[in-house]
């Protein structure tokens, strides 16, 4: 769920404010003044967008904006004053905010500004992505992986980055190899040099020796100039030998030693030529396995196989899903040309059901299929009817597809209906000090409910949460077990 800030000193609106983004769908986090901001942004850099009040008493919005720039934080604000004046918004704007909004501001508006600008913030992280994959500098910020199952495989990358050690990817076929190895390159000494990739499965086998090493002028029929490999192309930067175990066992020998001795001799050359190359290979099936059925070299297994890294399908980590199909719509509709916002709730539990045999990849393509079918602003279950039609039968498809409301006859623009929206509906919210049945709560359980919201405010800090109530740190936790708030807290040792 993407956090939203919201910076106010006004309690009301502040309230408010953050009542409509979780109403939304956003999981609202506030703050009362801009040192609080700045500091909640120092500590999670994750946070999605700022609802950002200008006018504060201790650090104004523009000194916040201006602080953000000066240390590089770079989430998405949105400005809300009740001075509307041009000069306000034109500075607001050159300061970097995204959009700007006077008090008192209308629900779908924000809700509406909300997804503009997680959408536009998804489409510069993809451009940022697509540059820094291009231009050899791809790092762990620049890849999807917030998920539990892939943070052994950010460390191993980060380890091997350090290093030229040969490095194995192991994974399914469409979990992103590649990309594994860009970040090792990318952060590495290697950095912004070439990154060669070749599909040894996609090689024919009486072409394999001459794509990898080069060939001479003359040194078979067709050979009419000097063809330098791809390890001559790679030379000072980085080779991605992809699906390796497809290798002929001629050429795996080759491979070997160029591996050993830093040096290849190019098909028909007299003599041997050296290269400066950090090899990293990848493959969708187990090379000790073929190892030991003799199909792949056991000396060749044991040299590429020195620093090894697994890979998990995208079964094993879900987590990142909602983040990756965000990431494509914001990719596809802008090729497409197309003003798709997102996905709907269920369309979204219906991808989180499937196991996705093809992983990120068949992911990407059932998205962009998704974009190209879709008329609406949100992809909706059926625009993904393959998906339905694997998991629930071809049945479930050509229902979902005839409950899709479609005119049954021309409609002319005067009888055209309006079309429907949906307005957030914001519930009063109960008056803390009272039961529900409207009667005025005991003493003690105002007291266990403020302490209970000043530990969720300051994120279970203790001594925050001491300070804040004027209270001493053993009188709290002398509270915290007589109400029964103890069990499952971390206390904080600052």
């Amino acid at each position: 769920m993407t956090r939203v800030l919201v910076v106010d000193d006004d309690p009301v609106q502040l309230r408010l404010t953050a009542e409509v983004a979780n109403r939304a769908g956003f999981k609202p986090i506030t703050a009362t003044g801009g040192e609080q901001a700045l500091a909640l942004l120092r500590e999670d850099r994750n946070i999605g967008v700022m609802i950002l009040d200008l006018v504060m008493p201790d650090l104004d919005g523009m000194g916040v904006m201006a602080a953000m720039r000066a240390e590089g934080l770079t989430t998405p604000v949105i400005i809300q004053t009740a001075n509307a004046s041009l000069e306000t918004v034109i500075s607001a704007m050159r300061q970097g905010a995204v959009d700007y909004f006077v008090k008192p501001v209308a629900p779908e508006r924000l809700i509406i500004s909300l997804r503009n600008t997680l959408k536009l913030e998804t489409l510069e992280a993809a451009i940022r992505s697509e540059h820094a994959r291009r231009s050899g500098t791809f790092t762990q910020a620049d890849m999807i992986a917030s998920a539990p199952a892939m943070a052994r495989v950010l460390m191993l990358c980060a380890k091997a980055a350090r290093s030229p050690i040969p490095v194995l990817i192991e994974g399914e076929t469409g979990v992103g190899k590649e990309l594994v190895a860009r970040i090792i390159q990318g952060t590495g000494e290697r950095a912004a040099r070439p990154f060669v990739t070749v599909n040894c499965g996609a090689i024919p086998p009486n072409l394999v020796e001459s794509v990898l090493f080069g060939h001479k002028k003359g040194a078979f029929t067709g050979a009419i100039a000097d063809q330098k490999g791809k390890f001559a192309e790679a030379h000072g930067g980085t080779l991605f030998l992809d699906e390796v175990g497809e290798l002929p066992l001629d050429t795996q020998t080759k491979l070997l030693r160029a591996l050993q001795e830093g040096e290849i001799e190019p098909v028909g050359a007299s003599r041997p030529e050296k290269v400066n190359v950090r090899v990293i290979s990848a493959t969708n099936r187990r090379l000790l396995n073929l190892a030991k059925t003799g199909e792949f070299r056991e000396d060749l297994f044991y040299r590429l196989n020195v620093f090894p890294i697994y890979m998990p399908p995208l079964r094993e980590r879900m987590e990142d899903l909602s983040a990756l199909v965000n990431h494509f719509i914001a990719r596809f509709a802008a090729e497409a040309g197309k003003r798709v916002l997102g996905i709907t709730p269920p369309a979204l539990d219906l991808l989180a059901a499937y196991d996705w045999p093809g992983n990120v990849r068949q992911l990407e393509n059932a998205v962009y299929r998704a974009i190209v079918l879709t008329d609406g602003a949100f992809l909706e279950v059926q625009d993904f009817p393959q998906i339905v039609a694997q998991a629930n039968g071809r049945e479930e498809v050509l229902r979902a597809v005839e409950a899709k409301p479609l005119p049954a006859a021309p409609v002319h623009i005067d009888s055209a209906p309006p079309r429907e929206r949906i307005e957030p509906s914001i519930e009063p919210a109960r008056d803390r000090f009272l039961s529900e049945g409207g009667d005025l709560l005991a003493l003690a359980a105002i007291e266990r409910e403020a302490i209970a919201f000043a530990i969720q405010h300051h994120g279970g800090r203790m001594s925050r949460v001491a300070r804040a109530l004027g209270i001493g740190r053993s009188t709290l936790y002398r509270k915290l077990h007589e109400y029964g708030l103890a069990e499952g807290l971390i206390s904080d040792a600052a």
